[in-house]
């Protein structure tokens, strides 16, 4: 039986992760990406925002304060992916990770998107991308999408 497809108009609106410790995390969410703090829930919970929303990312230590991230073979998160509104946000968010430090798994251009794979304090993995605009995405021969992988250059991405 073939199911209704979704409203478009339906998005992901906010992520709500599991942290080992609130301050260590806000260091990264907040410090270095930049993310505004709505709302603190004690010492335990904090909600963050891009742009005055209610709050994009959520994060609490209620069941794992002081915790480990997952085993590596385990279900979970992949990946969140934070999208910026153009290719120079993205080398805002570059330079600003460079700056704090933090190693970077990977970068890569898919053809309707370029992205930054990195890891959060927790181990969760971060995607930090841009989409180019539709118009210029990549097709195949039927007008369907030909997204791919390849190398993403750092220098140029990171003086745009």
């Amino acid at each position: 039986m073939a199911s209704a497809r979704i409203d478009p108009g339906v998005c992901i609106g906010h992520v709500h992760l599991k942290v080992a410790d609130i301050a260590r995390a806000l260091s990264f969410y907040r410090d270095v990406l930049g993310f505004e703090v709505t709302q603190r829930y004690g010492t335990d919970a904090v909600f963050l925002s891009a742009g005055g929303y209610h709050h994009h990312i959520g994060l609490n230590t209620w069941d794992s304060k002081g915790g480990k991230p997952p085993a590596r073979g385990t279900t979970g998160l992949f990946h969140l992916a934070i999208l910026y509104p153009t290719r120079a946000a993205l080398a805002d968010a570059l330079r600003r990770v460079m700056r704090a430090g933090i190693s970077l798994d990977g970068a890569s251009d898919h053809g309707v998107s370029e992205a930054l794979y990195l890891r959060d304090p927790d181990g969760n993995g971060v995607e930090l991308y841009w989409d180019r605009p539709k118009g210029e995405w990549p097709k195949a021969t039927d007008g369907s999408l030909a997204m791919f992988t390849r190398s993403l250059d750092l220098d140029a991405l990171s003086k745009a």
